[in-house]
């Protein structure tokens, strides 16, 4: 269930005079919160495994003493990273389902399927170059 607009307003504004380290103490007590309550299944696929990705990348660098400012750093680069990833993948997506369908209609006008197959010229015969 989303959060009213007001709860979230006073939320962040509450969030927004806090410094990084006790911020991540709050995040640390509702990932607790979330973890005890929550209805919500966690993200799976590559969503999920780039936020578990982050999540090891925090957990591990504020074990480390890594001051606060330097974690928020290095996920604000990681974030950026997963949006250039995301693009990529969507490009990836986009070249294959080309390809695929040009594939697809490759096999169909080699299987003789007239769907497939460029038009003629009027007053052409398929065997034929184009009329001149």
């Amino acid at each position: 269930m989303p959060l009213s607009p007001y709860l979230r307003d006073r939320l962040l504004a509450k969030f927004d005079t806090l410094s990084d380290e006790r911020a991540f103490q709050v995040l640390d007590y509702v990932e607790f919160l979330e973890s005890k309550y929550s209805r919500l299944e966690a993200p799976t696929g590559a969503v999920g495994l780039l936020v578990k990705l982050q999540e090891t990348v925090e957990d591990s660098l504020r074990a480390g003493k890594v001051s606060a400012s330097s974690v928020a750093e290095t996920l604000g680069f990681m974030q950026k990273a997963v949006g250039v990833l995301s693009g990529v993948a969507a490009a990836g997506q986009s070249v294959a389902n080309d390809l695929a369908g040009a594939a697809s209609r490759a096999a169909r006008a080699a299987t003789g399927d007239s769907a497939a197959m460029p038009p003629t010229q009027p007053g052409s015969s398929a065997g034929e170059g184009p009329a001149r």
